[in-house]
């Protein structure tokens, strides 16, 4: 097992990319987020995610990103960086460079859009690991990439090591729980705000929730009441997130998508919290309005969350 296989466990949120009105990356709102998760005891940092806003990075935000993330962090937990793109060349030019600036990771999905065969997938990720110089982590999206990792590729890439764990945010219990059979001592994670003490329960060795960018607390307390056998505990914290996570649906969609509802309503939240100055999503995804916003806020409120301690 590698060094990062080893430390690929616990919560490890995958953070938003704070901006400011322009559209740049603002680096105080990203430096305070990064504080406040490793000051909660997060087991790592996951950047460029579905949450990070990944498709609608350019590559001065990634560097941004990336740059000021890995230099808060400080080496004190790992940092996971998303190489996410359509091809292998592409991907492997995203892996390069966030090796050169620091990350212990590649985080890595099936190419898209062209439609792979389960073979290219797993040559995909081959080549990738063989051609950079850290760890790639595996991230099974369907709802994104269009293409499932099945258990059949996760065992092909755990086998030959072009991956040394998995992000499962399929939300299906029954391939999950397929390949942590096969492939005991095979970090796997999952992306599930909702089914995190399940996914715990069949064996998940962590948790990559983006609802952790708002409360990251509160999936620390589910995770660490899971593994020490208190499930019925870990249902409690559960259900509170679900009651949280309902935020996620405050936004009129009749005038944004899905995504910028979601993604809009965990900045507004964190805004809220006063973790981000800025609420702001990347173009082309619109904001809450007020009254979405109102409605987040009276959520935060009922489940027990008011502005962090400065």
């Amino acid at each position: 097992m590698t060094d990062l296989a080893s430390r690929l466990r616990g919560v490890i949120p995958p953070l938003a990319t704070p901006l400011d009105p322009s559209g740049a990356v603002d680096l105080g709102s990203l430096r305070r987020l990064v504080r406040f998760q490793v000051d909660a005891g997060v087991h790592g940092v996951f950047l460029g995610g579905s949450t990070g806003e990944v498709a609608l990075l350019d590559s001065g935000q990634r560097r941004a990103l990336v740059e000021t993330a890995v230099d808060e962090v400080a080496g004190v937990v790992p940092v996971l960086v998303g190489a996410i793109d359509t091809g292998t060349n592409r991907v492997i030019e995203q892996a390069r460079a966030a090796s050169a600036m620091g990350a212990d990771a590649a985080v890595v999905t099936a190419p898209f859009y062209v439609q792979p065969h389960p073979d290219e997938i797993v040559a995909h990720f081959r080549a990738v690991r063989e051609a950079v110089d850290i760890p790639v982590v595996a991230y099974d999206i369907p709802s994104a990439v269009g293409f499932r990792l099945t258990p059949d590729v996760v065992s092909a890439l755990a086998e030959s090591g072009a991956a040394v764990g998995l992000k499962d945010s399929s939300g299906d219990l029954t391939t999950f729980r397929e390949i942590v059979r096969r492939l005991p001592g095979f970090p796997v994670l999952t992306g599930s705000e909702l089914l995190a003490d399940v996914s715990v329960r069949l064996g998940a060795v962590g948790l990559v929730p983006g609802l952790g960018n708002v409360d990251p607390h509160g999936y620390l307390r589910l995770f660490e009441a899971a593994r020490a056998g208190d499930f019925a505990g870990a249902a409690v914290e559960q259900d509170r997130l679900a009651r949280l996570f309902t935020i996620v649906s405050v936004a009129d969609r009749g005038r944004i998508g899905f995504t910028a509802g979601a993604l809009g309503a965990f900045k507004a939240a964190m805004a809220l919290r006063g973790i981000i100055a800025d609420p702001a999503t990347n173009r082309p995804l619109l904001p809450l309005d007020d009254t979405e916003v109102k409605s987040v806020a009276a959520i935060l409120d009922e489940v027990g969350l008011g502005p962090i301690p400065r």
